[in-house]
């Protein structure tokens, strides 16, 4: 079978970068950072693009770089999940459209790694194997990481933004 052609990759790109771009913004909370990272993941996909059999699976693919090197990152010592602000966020009490920016900026308190499983696990709708394949270490700790990410964020947004039963789900 003939490797995909250029003209497919593009195509990848050009269907691939929303969703893409959008799960790098939620795992590294700044929007040049999340280019930088889709960027990175996809001339990453494009270096093996020759490899590749099933040009269906080439978005679950190139997530999965994603994921990959976004943990790569996580790792360096220079990483630094602190982001200045002159002004702490009003914390809301219900659940409504307009919790997006508090649920942002939990997210953006949280550890890299619990960030990473909560954004893969609710975002991304991953279930824990994949989740765990993505970010390479063990479904154990994609539990413990989503269990432990929850908590803290219930104890910043409250039960009506995170709900309890959001962290039964272990498939």
């Amino acid at each position: 079978m003939p490797a995909p052609s250029d003209e497919a990759f593009a195509e990848l790109v050009h269907a691939a970068w929303p969703g893409l771009y959008r799960t790098a913004y939620l795992l590294l909370g700044e929007h040049q950072l999340a280019e930088d990272l889709v960027q990175t993941a996809l001339a990453k996909t494009y270096a093996s693009w020759g490899k590749v059999r099933e040009p269906a699976a080439a978005a679950g693919y190139a997530r999965v770089v994603l994921a990959n090197t976004a943990a790569s990152w996580f790792r360096r010592r220079s990483w630094r999940n602190e982001l200045p602000s002159s002004a702490l966020p009003e914390l809301p009490t219900s659940a409504e459209p307009s919790d997006r920016p508090a649920v942002l900026a939990a997210l953006a308190t949280l550890p890299p790694r619990q960030r990473a499983v909560v954004v893969l696990r609710y975002y991304d709708d991953l279930s824990v194997r994949d989740v765990a394949h993505a970010l390479g270490i063990s479904e154990g700790t994609v539990k413990s990481q989503t269990s432990a990410a929850l908590l803290k964020l219930r104890a910043q947004l409250g039960d009506a933004v995170v709900p309890q039963e959001t962290g039964a789900r272990h498939d």
